[in-house]
C-alpha cells in the first residue's frame, strides 16, 4: 500500500468526478435505497473536506470513504444515536447543514475498495484517515453505523447476538470488520434495528436479485444481513437492515 495516495476530496477535487465510477462489491439490490440515491451522492459535493480518496501511483481511484458532520442532540432533544443508523444520520447531516447547526459529532458512511484491493489492508488505512481528517477539523469522536462483513453468512442470528460475540482468545469482535473498528480504538454502542430500508414491487426484487419472489415469508437474498420479507398478496417485499453502532474516541 506504499504506493497509494490518500488524501480529502477537498484536497483533490478533480477526484469528484470519477468517484462513482469506481466499481465496488455492494449487493445489487443495496442501489435501491430511496434515502441513499437522494443523498450519498451530494456528500462530496457538500462535504468533501469529510471525503478520503485513495489513488494508485497512476492517479486511479482505488478506495473513498465518505463522512458527515452532523449535531448529536436534535430539535427534539433526542441525544442518543439513531435506530434508524445509516438513513437517519445521513438525514440528519443534511438536515443541520440546511439549517445551519453547528455540527458536534461526525459519523461514516461508507468506506468503499476497488474489489482488486480488497484484503489490502486500504479499508482500515482509509478509516484511520477518516478518523485523522475529524480529528484535524476539531471533532472529538466518530461514529460508524457498521454493515458488519460476515453476517450476510447468518441472516438469520439476530444482530443483538451477532455484533457482540467475540474471539476467545483476543476478545475482538469476531466480524471481520467489526474488528478492523476495534483494532482502530472504537467500541460496540448499540445496535441500529433498521438501519436501511428497501422496499419494492415483487417485480422490482425479482429485477434486482433473479430471484423469483413469489411466496409470502422470508428470502434469503444473497448478500444481505437479514431475510427480505415477501407479502405476495400485497405484490411488495422489504428489506430491513441491522448495522452496528460503533464510536471511535479521537
Amino acid at each position: 500500500m506504499e504506493h497509494l495516495t490518500v488524501t480529502t476530496l477537498a484536497e483533490r477535487p478533480h477526484l469528484g468526478a470519477v468517484l462513482w465510477d469506481m466499481p465496488d462489491s455492494w449487493p445489487a439490490f443495496m442501489g435501491h435505497d430511496l434515502l441513499a440515491n437522494a443523498y450519498v451522492g451530494q456528500v462530496a459535493v457538500e462535504f468533501p473536506d469529510f471525503v478520503v480518496v485513495a489513488t494508485d501511483e497512476d492517479g486511479v481511484l482505488v478506495g473513498r470513504g465518505l463522512s458527515v458532520p452532523f449535531r448529536r442532540v436534535r430539535p427534539s432533544g433526542h441525544d442518543t444515536l439513531p435506530d434508524r443508523g445509516w438513513d437517519e444520520v445521513l438525514l440528519w447531516a443534511f438536515t443541520d447543514r440546511r439549517r445551519g447547526a453547528e455540527p458536534d459529532l461526525v459519523s461514516a458512511i461508507e468506506i468503499a475498495i476497488r474489489p482488486d484491493q480488497q484484503g489490502s489492508g486500504l479499508s482500515g488505512r482509509l478509516l484511520r484517515a477518516m478518523r485523522e481528517n475529524a480529528r484535524a477539523h476539531g471533532f472529538r469522536e466518530v461514529v460508524a453505523p457498521v454493515r458488519p462483513s460476515g453476517k450476510h453468512e447468518e441472516p438469520h442470528t439476530p444482530m443483538g447476538e451477532y455484533a457482540f460475540r467475540v474471539r476467545e482468545h483476543d476478545g475482538l469482535p469476531h466480524d471481520p470488520w467489526l474488528r478492523v473498528h476495534a483494532r482502530a480504538g472504537a467500541s460496540v454502542e448499540k445496535v441500529a434495528p433498521a438501519s436501511m430500508v428497501i422496499a419494492g414491487s415483487l417485480a422490482q426484487w425479482r429485477e434486482w436479485t433473479g430471484l423469483p419472489f413469489d411466496a409470502t415469508g422470508e428470502v434469503l437474498v444473497p448478500g444481505a444481513l437479514a431475510p427480505v420479507r415477501c407479502d405476495a398478496a400485497a405484490d411488495s417485499a422489504v428489506y430491513v437492515e441491522p448495522n452496528v453502532w460503533m464510536r471511535h474516541p479521537l
